[in-house]
């Protein structure tokens, strides 16, 4: 039985370990809290993106935070079967006529897992691991009873979408799905390079209790209250995707009331308040292409910034098609065009983004969305300033 300084002390570590990984991983504050928050929801992520963008070690870390707990990971192909997954069979005992699997270290005892190249898993072991993902359960290989397995969450990884009936099975069953780029921010991608050739320095490193953790999720988390107001918001952004025809199923909505519960207890509240509704950004999408659409709509119900942050990603965008489409120009006629038009609006973006963001941070929303947009501006000024102004990449920090 934990009390409520127990409780307090879960949510506050939490905290910590994920602003620690934040300052770690540049660029991944929202995915950071995000998986926290899945985590803590008892439910699965994909990471999904190209290889390079550190999903396996951000996974890893965030994983080994966990003390006392059994981790497991296992990097999926074609052909791996399911007893390398979930136990393999005991040679010695079969030679004495005794038919059982070896379950230690498996994923049968996991109770945090990384799977990578989850789209990857074999027809043979499909419905073991959508069984695991689903219902915590095994199907040992002699028909035996079901195994019960510990797994509290599933952080799962992959460099591309689903191709095939099998692993959109296994896609359907991830609940939160966030992109994970290359980072966007030049100065961000200068502190990469200089942490290739400085000394690190040694960081803090929080952890938290495998039985503090299953107490959150299993006590804490289902505890919060979820008002009769966010029943609302959420109803009418069910009704407002769908006239985009945007379906989600009820089973995936009835779930993300348990992630908006343990976004209220991460940020220290029993109740969930009208800004938990952002982590439905990473829910509620099947491709890439519509999660912009999702997030414009999840946000305008719970950002009064949200239309303006989004018009400027928009207007960004379309400066960074522009400049690519001016690539044949002369230096003159595309230099005319960065002073006169593309620098100008950039600048404006700045400090409106900018203003935002204080705003923000002073009311206590999250500026995971303006620091996304922030970093895209920042990423195509630096762009215009070197490729259509000619200053030296050096100096593109400087000036920024």
């Amino acid at each position: 039985m934990q009390d409520e300084s127990g409780t307090t002390q879960t949510a506050g570590a939490l905290r910590a370990i994920a602003d620690e990984l934040s300052e770690m991983y540049l660029e991944r504050d929202d995915v950071v809290r995000t998986l926290v928050v899945t985590i803590l929801a008892g439910q699965h992520a994909l990471l999904l993106g190209p290889p390079g963008t550190a999903k396996s070690e951000l996974a890893r870390e965030l994983t080994g935070r966990i003390e006392g707990g059994t981790y497991w990971e296992t990097l999926l192909g074609k052909f791996t079967a399911p007893t390398r997954l979930f136990g393999p069979i005991d040679v010695a005992a079969l030679a004495r006529g005794e038919y059982r699997q070896v379950y230690e270290g498996r994923a049968t005892q996991a109770h945090i897992a990384f799977v990578d190249e989850i789209f990857k898993c074999s027809t043979a072991a499909l419905n073991e691991t959508l069984a695991l993902l689903n219902e915590r359960i095994y199907h040992p290989e002699n028909g035996g009873t079901p195994i019960d397995c510990p797994l509290i969450s599933a952080i799962t990884a992959s460099n591309e979408l689903p191709n095939g009936e099998d692993s959109a099975a296994i896609y359907d069953r991830l609940l939160v799905r966030l992109e994970v780029g290359y980072l966007a921010d030049p100065s961000n991608f200068a502190a990469l390079v200089r942490s290739a050739v400085q000394r690190p320095v040694p960081a803090k490193r929080t952890t938290v209790g495998l039985a503090a953790l299953q107490h959150a999720v299993n006590v804490d988390v289902p505890a919060v209250d979820v008002p009769d107001p966010i029943v609302d918001a959420i109803s009418t952004l069910r009704t407002s995707l769908r006239r985009k025809e945007l379906i989600a199923s009820d089973r995936r909505w009835r779930q993300s009331v348990r992630l908006l519960q343990a976004s209220a207890y991460l940020a220290g509240r029993q109740e969930v308040a009208d800004g938990d509704l952002a982590v439905l950004t990473h829910v509620l999408w099947d491709s890439p292409a519509q999660r912009p659409l999702v997030e414009r709509e999840v946000l305008q119900l719970v950002d009064p910034d949200a239309k303006n942050t989004l018009d400027l990603d928009d207007a960004i965008a379309e400066l960074e098609a522009e400049l690519d489409a001016r690539a044949g120009e002369s230096r003159e006629e595309l230099s005319k065009w960065a002073i006169t038009e593309a620098n100008t609006k950039l600048a404006r973006a700045s400090k409106q983004l900018a203003a935002m963001r204080s705003g923000a941070t002073a009311e206590g929303r999250s500026t995971a969305t303006l620091d996304r947009v922030i970093a895209r501006q920042r990423a195509v000024h630096a762009r215009v300033l070197t490729e259509a102004l000619g200053v030296d990449a050096s100096m593109v920090q400087a000036q920024l």
